[in-house]
């Protein structure tokens, strides 16, 4: 058995971790790779990152694609090597005529709950404008979806299943940048990064709207470092790049922002 309350002492998504770790002692007792529903980005950084202190245990996470942000978990014996393709995820494309009533992420969202699911069993939604959306969910709701999703707003839609080479991912826009501060707290480099005022930053900062490496951070003189990400809900994420300290001991800072 794992040390379920050691894992779990300090958790920030205590009750997703729990059922990681019930999944997770499942597949040591059965040698098979279990599997989560969709995570979060948090959810997913705070369970690697717990599960990084054990050795018994491997995670696989998949999502549909590469640069999924909701993804699901495998989980099995670190013997077993599990792949991304022991991870079942499936694909739908939800196509109508949105040219006069166009409808965004929360639209096609709202309309997938609206069939009765939990939003764990929805992966990454991507929408693409006025020919409808593709969606991500657990492969057991296909034939539920299919047959129920059948309007979004006011659009009559039709849902069928893809395949995963079919998705129409597209790249996220990228602005890199160079700052000079005369330290790596968070509120100055968060502030250049995003583009805003210092204390608009601190606001932020201080109502826990923001996380470093998907952890929720409330102190605006958190120290950062290179690699580190930093995480707005509604506007993007910036990484930390090269560090190089100036002759005036001041930090030449390079970020990249994800919009």
């Amino acid at each position: 058995m794992l040390p379920r309350e050691e894992l779990l002492k300090g958790a920030e998504n205590r009750p997703t971790l729990a059922k990681v770790i019930d999944r997770a002692e499942q597949a040591l007792r059965t040698w098979d790779v279990e599997v989560t529903d969709f995570l979060t980005p948090p959810e997913m950084a705070e369970v690697q990152r717990v599960f990084s202190r054990l050795t018994e245990v491997a995670l696989v996470p998949w999502g549909g694609y590469a640069q999924a942000e909701r993804q699901r978990l495998g989980i099995a014996r670190s013997e077993l090597s599990p792949q991304p393709e022991q991870v079942p995820v499936a694909a739908l494309g939800i196509s109508g005529n949105f040219l006069f009533d166009g409808a965004n992420h929360r639209d096609f969202l709202g309309s997938l709950l609206g069939t009765g699911l939990v939003r764990e069993k929805v992966g990454d939604i991507l929408v693409l404008g006025e020919r409808g959306a593709q969606a991500i969910v657990v492969p057991e709701l296909v034939d539920f979806l299919t047959l129920n999703l059948v309007q979004v707003r006011s659009v009559p839609v039709k849902t069928q299943p893809i395949p995963l080479e079919d998705l129409r991912v597209q790249p996220p826009r990228i602005k890199e940048l160079t700052t000079v501060e005369a330290s790596l707290r968070l509120d100055a480099i968060a502030s250049a990064g995003f583009a805003m005022s210092r204390s608009k930053m601190v606001e932020l900062i201080q109502g826990g709207d923001v996380r470093v490496n998907w952890k929720t951070i409330t102190q605006p003189s958190h120290g950062l470092q290179s690699q580190d990400l930093i995480a707005i809900r509604g506007k993007g994420r910036v990484t930390v790049g090269e560090v190089v300290v100036t002759k005036k001991d001041r930090y030449r800072v390079h970020l990249t922002r994800y919009m």
